[in-house]
């Protein structure tokens, strides 16, 4: 009985990358797997011929024969010398088809060798400080490399020794069937490494807490959850890899007046109700120091006053926002008697032309009566 074609066997195309032919196979392994296929004896059949195609078709110097004398190239006397195919299903090392799932690679183990980890700090400052940048100083706790050992961790005067086990890569391969499955060494924990002796200091991990005093500077403009990063001031790496980096996370803490929406400001004015109805100027905070608005007469509550430019210019941007004054007309408290009276007198006189000093009322007076009247 003839061969399938190799490519007719992955179902991909003459001139398929690499890539494709290993995603192919590596679908047919796993839909034919015979430990998937229990009770369907032609699965075997079907998984060996995709592993003969794949072992082919895979290697650079073996598919050109075959694009060239078929499966002539590796018969025996053939152009290929002898039958490459001789191991059977379980002498072949799935390691370079399952890497990506076993975290193993093509060509042999891991480095141990690893980059410490990032550090988080959340810092708060004021609204001023946000606005105008600051230099502050922070204390962050990490792990730092021992000083004792110098990061060995063993014990000053002796050194580790290669891990028996793994042969210092860290990594063994556990064989499970069909599959080849490459693990963390269990005696060594990953690092390669033994050590009978282990430093005092540092209990042999090499790397020790410590707390350490950092200077950070804030650009003007930063709004909350800003980051600056601090590169290389996170944690220590483990067997010689580069520190992480810290992140300095922003918190604005809230503001006695002001409230900020991106790059403008906004703040509540409340005014008297004489101030409202005759008109005045009133001084008001800004970022910048003191500053002063005209009220016009007959202000109602709710008006909004802008001052351009007395916002805050964010970390991006290349002006300033506005300040946006927010008028509260305040009704008046713990009146006296002669308050009273005059408030009285001057609700009396209004009442007799209330339309005309009320428009605001009377056209909520006609949606009512147009409301009920429905």
């Amino acid at each position: 009985m003839s061969k399938k074609d190799y490519y007719e066997v992955l179902g991909v195309n003459r001139d398929a990358s690499e890539e494709e032919i290993k995603k192919a196979y590596r679908k047919l392994a796993m839909k034919h797997h015979p430990d998937r296929n229990p009770d369907n004896p032609k699965a075997e059949e079907h998984f060996k011929e995709a592993k003969e195609a794949y072992e082919t078709l895979s290697d650079a110097q073996k598919r050109a024969a075959y694009d060239q004398y078929g499966h002539a190239a590796f018969e025996a006397g053939g152009m290929g010398g002898g039958n490459p195919f001789g191991a059977g299903a379980q002498g072949f090392d799935f390691s370079d088809i399952f890497g990506d799932i076993f975290g193993g690679g093509r060509g042999g183990s891991r480095s141990n060798v690893q980059r410490g980890a990032d550090l988080r700090y959340n810092l708060e400052i004021t609204l001023e400080q946000a606005a105008r940048g600051t230099e502050t100083q922070i204390r962050v706790p990490a792990m730092e490399e021992c000083e004792t050992c110098h990061g060995s961790g063993a014990k000053p005067g002796t050194s580790a020794t290669t891990c028996t086990t793994c042969g210092g890569h860290g990594q063994v391969r556990m064989q499970q069937g069909f599959f080849s499955i490459q693990q963390t060494c269990p005696r060594c924990h990953g690092s390669g490494k033994m050590i009978s002796s282990p430093c005092k200091s540092c209990n042999g991990s090499g790397r020790v807490k410590k707390h350490k005093t950092l200077a950070v500077k804030i650009p003007p403009g930063v709004d909350n959850d800003d980051r600056i990063r601090l590169s290389g001031e996170g944690e220590h790496g483990a067997n010689g890899g580069p520190a992480g980096d810290l992140y300095v996370v922003i918190h604005v803490k809230p503001h006695a007046v002001f409230q900020r929406d991106h790059n403008d400001l906004h703040c509540e004015m409340p005014i008297s109700f004489s101030t409202a109805a005759l008109g005045g100027e009133i001084e008001i905070p800004t970022l910048d120091g003191k500053a002063h608005i005209k009220i016009p007469a007959e202000t109602q509550s709710g008006k909004v006053f802008r001052l351009r430019g007395k916002g805050i210019k964010g970390v991006r941007s290349s002006t300033h926002g506005d300040l946006h004054c927010h008028v509260i007309v305040e009704t008046p408290v713990n009146l006296t008697d002669r308050q009273k009276e005059l408030l009285q007198e001057f609700e009396s006189i209004n009442q007799q032309n209330s339309d005309h000093h009320n428009p605001r009322a009377k056209s909520w007076m006609n949606k009512v009566k147009d409301f009920f009247g429905q």
